[in-house]
């Protein structure tokens, strides 16, 4: 029997994306581990990162330098410990030179993921010049890259089917699970003004006590709003919904909730036109080009069940044969150098 070869996969903590990413490489046969380096796990850890790093920052010390020394630190320990015979490593852009030189003498097969815009990150085109392999998320940043000498492919989001199962009831409210931004907000209150019932989920929405203080702001829109909510949750919640929004910012690529939403068997509207090389508009997904646009099309949505029904199924079927994490780890696992 061939050796199962040993995957490690080195990501932020962010929403635990890490872990369906992986699972979608164990499907490939690959034994898979994990390492978030900005992960800290447990009280004492919180503690720890609580004195030394941000405090100090609060006042006047680089307490940022040092945490990134620590993540870099811990990071080529795992490398050490793992040794992997591949690597996957994504964002990471604040680990240090040491982490890089040492990826490097491993000798093995690597490529780096950026599931956001560059712009984002503290990388240079001359350092992606000298990785064997760059993933983008979006398709025209890839192009970029491509252009400018880099060999850099074209790796968009996905969504793991495995995480939650679609929810057996709905609401009748039209939602968003996210950050909050000035354009979000005007949409909403938009929405609402129009008559439409809506929910926003998130800490920067929520008028819990808490999430005002630790953001160090009191006034919040005057929305039905929730608290943050695990990814799992917010897979159900956008689903069980009678329409989630997809609102991208200024952003190149399309952001994981497109893939999220119809897989769950949700109604998604969306407004970013390039969601049509993925999903067939008016029948699997729901384009909006204004505010007054999506107005519209929520009030279809909540009186014509039928109709939105149909959009849910399609999407799902969709989602299911062509948008998973194991879809996107086989495109991957062909461009190994």
């Amino acid at each position: 029997m061939a050796k199962q070869e040993k995957l490690l996969i080195i990501s932020p903590a962010f929403h635990g994306y890490c872990y369906s990413i992986a699972d979608g490489f164990k499907e490939l046969g690959y034994e898979t581990v994990i390492h978030r380096y900005d992960a800290f796990d447990g009280a004492s850890a919180k503690i720890r990162n609580k004195v030394q790093y941000e405090l100090p920052s609060k006042i006047g010390f680089d307490g940022q330098k040092a945490a990134e020394k620590h993540a870099t630190a811990v990071a080529i320990a795992k490398l050490n410990e793992v040794r992997p015979d591949k690597l996957i490593v994504i964002k990471a852009d604040t680990l240090g030179d040491g982490f890089w030189e040492r990826v490097k003498r491993l000798n093995i097969p690597y490529m780096l993921w950026l599931y956001d815009d560059l712009k984002r990150h503290r990388y240079s085109i001359d350092f992606l010049k000298q990785l064997p392999v760059v993933l983008s998320y979006a398709r025209s940043e890839a192009e970029e890259f491509s252009n400018a000498g880099i060999n850099a492919y074209f790796a968009p989001n996905g969504y793991d089917p495995k995480l939650a199962d679609p929810p057996s009831h709905r609401t009748q409210e039209i939602v968003f699970v996210g950050s909050r931004y000035e354009n979000r907000v005007e949409m909403m209150l938009h929405l609402q003004d129009a008559g439409i019932p809506v929910r926003v989920y998130g800490r920067g929405w929520s008028h819990h006590p808490y999430d005002r203080l630790r953001m160090w702001e009191w006034n919040r829109p005057n929305l039905p709003a929730e608290r943050d909510v695990p990814l799992k949750e917010a897979y159900q919640i956008q689903a069980g919904a009678a329409g989630a929004i997809n609102i991208h910012g200024l952003q190149a690529g399309l952001a994981m909730r497109t893939f999220e939403v119809p897989g769950m068997n949700g109604l998604q509207l969306i407004d970013r036109p390039d969601v049509e090389e993925f999903y067939d508009v008016g029948k699997e997904v729901l384009l909006y080009q204004s505010n007054d646009e999506l107005v519209e099309l929520c009030q279809r949505v909540i009186s014509d069940p039928q109709w939105s029904e149909s959009i849910r199924e399609a999407g799902r079927k969709r989602s299911l044969a062509e948008h998973t994490f194991f879809h996107r780890a086989q495109k991957m696992d062909r461009l190994w150098v």
